[in-house]
């Protein structure tokens, strides 16, 4: 049923989503064609990609703890190392999504919420070594496993801390004194998700980018995502489906909001620009 209600989303997105022919806007139409459109393969493509594909085949198991939607606050369960990779972590056209957001705004400053298996924290953190990036999660068992990863890939801007989200991200907000760049990926819930918004808006500033991940997993996301994108201080919102960009511009004095998708997944809509 879950599914269902998935695909029955995606397909209310693609029936009406546009590409950057469709954009009007300079702001958005750079987004569109040096993040969207992109199909450069980058140096860290390759070999984080191979290191996906080492934690998917490892059958390990371990206890993990769940926080988020779905679960019971400290409920326990066993899994393979190999399917929380596998299940949990950021896709690989995601993961490289986020990457050439990074590549193109060039954050000095960076904050994740939920880290995973570090998957998605390596391809980030690959696209802005010299930034500071502090990533959270809530689970230590997994934790462990992501600062392994972080080691094995030699990535070093990376202050990885443990813990709920709620007990962690003000902290971290502190430290890093002013937000250029933060992508929300854990627990799911409205009110959780707008509270973390709120928090990162104290530390944010006009060039600051805001990613959403999942807005369409459940019916409460997609309200969490309806809200970010009426905040009074929003006032450009692209939805991509599986992620949610937000910007917080002074000078757009009007809303904008997109839907957005690849050239490549709607070709003849090249056609529509002449």
């Amino acid at each position: 049923m879950q599914l269902l209600k998935s695909i029955l989303r995606y397909l209310k997105f693609y029936s009406i989503a546009d590409t950057k022919y469709q954009v009007h806007s300079p702001f958005v139409f750079d987004f569109a064609l040096n993040v969207l459109e992109d199909d450069r393969e980058y140096y860290a493509f390759t070999s984080v990609e191979h290191l996906r594909s080492v934690v998917e085949r490892n059958s390990t198991k371990i206890k993990t703890t769940d926080f988020g939607a779905g679960s019971t606050a400290g409920n326990q369960k066993e899994k393979t190392i190999g399917s929380i990779a596998k299940n949990a972590a950021s896709k690989k056209w995601q993961c490289q999504t986020l990457f050439r957001l990074v590549n193109f705004y060039k954050p000095k400053t960076m904050l994740e919420l939920g880290t995973s298996l570090g998957i998605s924290t390596i391809y980030q953190a690959s696209a802005a070594m010299n930034s500071k990036f502090i990533t959270l999660e809530g689970d230590p068992q997994i934790a462990k496993l992501a600062n392994y990863h972080l080691e094995e890939m030699n990535i070093k801007n990376v202050d990885l801390r443990v813990g709920k989200f709620e007990d962690t991200i003000h902290l971290a907000l502190k430290d890093l004194g002013k937000l250029d760049y933060v992508f929300v990926d854990g627990n799911h819930r409205l009110v959780p998700t707008l509270e973390y918004f709120e928090s990162c808006l104290e530390f944010a500033h006009n060039e600051t980018v805001f990613v959403f991940d999942d807005i369409h997993w459940s019916v409460e996301m997609e309200e969490a995502w309806e809200k970010l994108k009426a905040h009074p201080r929003v006032t450009i919102s692209i939805d991509l489906f599986h992620m949610g960009v937000i910007f917080i511009l002074k000078e757009k004095k009007v809303k904008e909001h997109y839907l957005l998708c690849p050239l490549s997944w709607k070709p003849w809509k090249s056609f529509e620009f002449f």
